[in-house]
């Protein structure tokens, strides 16, 4: 039978017996005789068959699947979570059904979709900020529910301080004598509600205010999200003659662009221009950036291992667990050199 999926009428035929009675003995029900349950074990083995998670579920009143449902998939910090997520759920024996959202219609429809409890056994919601009703809704039908990097109260949830990550980047950079720092951050998504960037804006505010520096409102800098938005707007920045001698970039693949605007206009980092990015994702290391990181993997781990206590009707706490940060100093941040002028931008010949 190999290279092909054997079906479970293929055993009973085999065996001699109906579907029905192979099912029951793969889901260890008593009410099969022990003569029979060796006979269609046997057959099993023989034929190499390997039970389907969805079907066996379903027989149990179960699906053996969770919904995660995650914004802007392929950015590298929703990939560090997926990967904690889908290591703890395949361990457990849950099928993932991972839903990527990008538009509030999106969220509105999986989340009504999903709330069925006959297609999945639990939900995992990644990043997207949840209102009351939404919870509620979701609670009334009696599905589980964990959120991770996202608040709600009265939901199992892992979360970090966005505004404590926002000083400790600040704050890094303060100590390092710089004083004219820009932040460089995302516009807020229509309809979505999401909150970390403005968080670290807001720590990053915290922490000049605190060294007595006044944040400067042109060094405040939001676009959408991206590597090559971030750089256009630091091009900007950096051709000013009161440049920034220090950014913050509210993520690392935005503080990744800023230091390929850097290289455009001709300004050394760290010597001219140091910057600091957030998350930690595998790309930093390489680029030498300094960074605040949080535990991407583990916070989708912890998600999923609460969701799984919770399918299984073990108590789990309707609080927030918050996870610790830590700042990563590498080459991209240096103590301030008093600079002449702006740099101009460098021709590509």
């Amino acid at each position: 039978m190999a290279g092909r999926a054997v079906k479970i009428a293929e055993v009973a035929s085999a065996a001699g017996v109906g579907v029905g009675t192979v099912s029951r003995v793969l889901n260890g029900s008593p009410q099969v005789r022990d003569e029979t349950r060796k006979r269609v074990l046997a057959v099993i083995q023989q034929l190499g068959y390997r039970p389907s998670r969805l079907a066996s579920g379903l027989a149990l009143g179960a699906t053996r699947s969770v919904a995660v449902l995650v914004p802007f998939m392929t950015r590298p910090s929703v990939v560090g979570r997926l990967a904690g997520i889908v290591a703890v759920l395949d361990a457990e024996g849950f099928d993932c059904v991972v839903c990527n959202i990008e538009t509030a219609e999106q969220r509105d429809r999986h989340l009504r979709g999903f709330a069925d409890l006959h297609r999945v056994d639990g939900m995992l919601v990644v990043s997207i900020p949840l209102h009351q009703g939404q919870v509620d809704a979701i609670a009334a039908t009696g599905l589980p529910l964990v959120l991770v990097d996202a608040d709600a109260p009265g939901v199992p949830r892992v979360v970090i301080d966005n505004v404590a990550g926002g000083m400790l980047a600040t704050d890094h950079l303060l100590a390092l004598g710089h004083r004219r720092i820009a932040f460089i951050g995302d516009t807020s998504r229509r309809g979505m509600g999401f909150l970390s960037n403005a968080r670290r804006l807001e720590g990053y505010r915290r922490a000049l205010r605190a060294a007595g520096v006044t944040p400067a409102p042109e060094l405040v800098r939001r676009g959408p999200h991206g590597g090559a938005v971030a750089g256009s707007i630091a091009l900007d920045l950096l051709q000013r003659d009161d440049a920034p001698t220090a950014i913050f970039a509210a993520s690392d693949t935005q503080a990744a662009g800023v230091l390929q605007a850097a290289k455009k206009v001709g300004c050394r980092v760290p010597r001219d221009l140091s910057v600091i990015g957030f998350d930690d994702v595998e790309t930093a290391e390489l680029l030498g950036l300094s960074t605040i990181r949080q535990p991407l993997a583990r916070s989708g781990e912890l998600g999923a291992r609460m969701l799984c206590s919770l399918i299984r009707g073990d108590p789990v706490p309707a609080g927030r667990t918050t996870l610790p940060l830590e700042l990563v100093r590498r080459t991209s941040t240096a103590e301030l050199v008093t600079r002449s002028r702006a740099p101009t931008l460098v021709s590509a010949s």
